[in-house]
């Protein structure tokens, strides 16, 4: 359990806000080992070789622990990889149905601990993880290595994750198990893709504001925001904002993309109507990698009506980053209840 949870901390301050090559390399070194790991255990199982008797003492537990060293080695590589994907996709989620896939993966991170002596048991349970692994990685990496955010990159990183597994599973001695639930992994992950609940990495959300009197000085910019109560401790402003007759409402976010990457993104801005959600303006700017504030746009409203308001930024081929629901109402803030923003 300390094992568990000091990796995992690690994970989590070391990797996300600022993804290095390093960090690819290292999860590629896992992906690589999980890979050779199941190809010997494969050929192990194709000796019909079996588990050494129970012995007494230390050279019992010594023989034991060379039986069963693969399996714990599979999951220690299974884990590494489930922490940082779990990291690397939760803070690129922005919306319910990113964070669900992120929790899924939460969920197969400590599910990966209570399996780990089963994996030679059970082939197919191995081909499927070893799927979701190689094809959520090579979905950030790949991306990551190229320097764009296309969505034919999506699909070509999920074909080469799946046709990763289904060549090892060929080469494995005797191919044990079955690959179709890895197949269907895939399809279900192309499946999410189209109702975005793929998050958009390796983009991630740095800061996102809504508030009046957007400013632009010495390259910085600053924008005043209506303070939020101080029980409302998880908000980074009020969910109200007031907005007099005539006055722009100012979006702005900062969004971090690693160095060299470049990305197509656009701000949203919708009012919620009778029939749902009705689009007001929509904003598309460039936006490149690199810097560790993220890169920063903006857009605004003239005027708008009082009602429930959604700011929300995303790529331009669909797949949201951030969403930031508001209630407009007529009126002017005092002073004292806002505060200046820099970004």
């Amino acid at each position: 359990m300390a094992a568990f949870l000091g990796g995992f901390l690690w994970d989590a301050l070391t990797i996300g806000q600022r993804v290095r090559e390093l960090d690819l390399w290292r999860l590629s070194g896992f992906l690589l080992g999980a890979a050779g790991l199941v190809i010997w255990l494969a050929w192990r199982e194709r000796r019909k070789a079996v588990a050494p008797p129970a012995g007494e003492g230390w050279h019992g537990r010594l023989v034991d622990l060379r039986w069963q060293a693969p399996y714990l080695l599979l999951q220690f590589f299974f884990g590494g990889i489930f922490s940082a994907l779990f990291i690397l996709y939760f803070k690129s989620s922005g919306h319910l149905g990113t964070w669900l896939t992120a929790a899924l993966l939460g969920v197969l991170l400590v599910a990966n601990e209570f399996v780990g002596k089963r994996y030679g048991e059970r082939f197919t349970l191995m081909w499927a993880l070893f799927a979701l692994n190689a094809v959520l990685l090579f979905n950030f990496a790949l991306p990551h290595v190229i320097g764009s955010l296309h969505p034919r990159w999506f699909y070509v990183s999920t074909a080469a994750g799946i046709g990763l597994t289904h060549v090892l599973w060929q080469l494995a001695p005797g191919r044990p198990g079955r690959i179709l639930p890895a197949w269907a992994i895939s399809a279900l992950l192309v499946l999410a893709w189209g109702f975005d609940m793929i998050a958009p990495v390796p983009l991630v959300k740095q800061d996102l504001a809504v508030g009046h009197g957007l400013e632009q000085v010495q390259g910085r910019y600053a924008l005043h925001v209506e303070r939020v109560p101080s029980w409302q401790f998880w908000r980074d402003q009020a969910a109200t904002v007031h907005v007099t007759e005539g006055e722009r409402l100012y979006g702005i976010s900062a969004v971090f993309a690693p160095k060299g990457v470049t990305a197509g993104l656009e701000h949203r801005w919708e009012i919620r109507e009778a029939g749902g959600w009705r689009p007001v303006y929509r904003n598309r700017f460039q936006s490149t990698g690199g810097r560790e504030r993220g890169f920063r746009g903006y857009s605004w409203v003239q005027s708008p009506r009082p009602g429930d308001w959604r700011f929300i930024v995303a790529t331009q081929d669909g797949r949201t980053i951030a969403i930031l629901p508001l209630v407009v109402v007529r009126g002017v803030a005092p002073p004292a209840e806002q505060l200046r923003r820099e970004f």
